[in-house]
């Protein structure tokens, strides 16, 4: 992989997805932080589903993507309440939705009504990219496997580990779980402490394709120091996701 092997700004910056979802945010923290995804010319953005419009406006003709969460962060709201935060997030213009599945149905063993939450979001998507988050560290292995499958089966894009608000985040265990439980069609993406560019060499490696962090900068940074010195600094930034 070549993001792995010689990492540049540009490769790494092409693997983020940069999390704006902190609930205490300022109208003019967010906004912050959507510039700064656009002078690194991330992936996407992952922003609060209030937060789309102002998103999709502001990051017009950087090439940023626009995303946002679906029964955040609990994902215990209904289907209906799922689907309908869904579709006003596309007509807002969100390009991606991240979703948190039904995590007390899943850990109950009721899989069908798991793959049935997704596929009701990955249908009002209509093509468009559905992440399923799976909350992992409130998971067993065999769960994080059966919620992977799930999510493969109710036809959804990507696996993802964590909302980063549930004292625990990616790890290269639980990721080479889902990795390794889903087809190839199906990617796998890391947040929740990817919150520097080791941590993230060492998640590329084993699979991933995407990561959710607020750690934009410290990584990109970090990858821009490795260039020059051929080392990184190991700062960690404070957030939790």
């Amino acid at each position: 992989m070549s993001a792995t092997e010689n990492p540049t700004v540009e490769s790494i910056a092409a693997l983020i997805d940069h999390a704006i979802l902190k609930p205490e945010l300022t109208d003019a923290e967010v906004e912050s932080d959507l510039d700064l995804a656009g002078r690194w010319g991330v992936f996407s953005v992952c922003v609060r589903p209030s937060d789309v419009p102002r998103s999709v406006a502001r990051l017009a003709g950087t090439g940023v993507a626009t995303g946002t969460v679906i029964g955040f962060p609990h994902g215990s709201t209904s289907t209906a309440a799922k689907t309908a935060e869904s579709r006003r997030a596309l007509e807002d213009g969100a390009a991606e939705l991240d979703m948190v599945l039904h995590i007390g149905r899943l850990r109950s063993g009721d899989l069908a009504a798991v793959t049935d939450d997704i596929a009701a979001v990955v249908a009002v998507a209509e093509g468009r990219i559905v992440k399923v988050i799976l909350e992992t560290a409130f998971l067993t292995d065999e769960q994080v496997v059966a919620g992977s499958k799930a999510a493969e089966a109710a036809g959804a894009s990507f696996v993802k580990t964590s909302t980063g608000f549930a004292g625990g985040g990616a790890t290269l265990h639980h990721l080479r779980l889902m990795r390794d439980a889903v087809s190839p069609a199906v990617r796998v993406k890391a947040s929740g402490g990817v919150r520097g560019l080791d941590t993230l060499l060492q998640m590329r490696a084993v699979g991933v394709d995407r990561f959710g962090t607020s750690a934009t900068e410290t990584i990109l940074t970090d990858v821009q120091r490795l260039a020059e010195t051929g080392s990184t600094s190991g700062a960690t930034d404070a957030s939790s996701y």
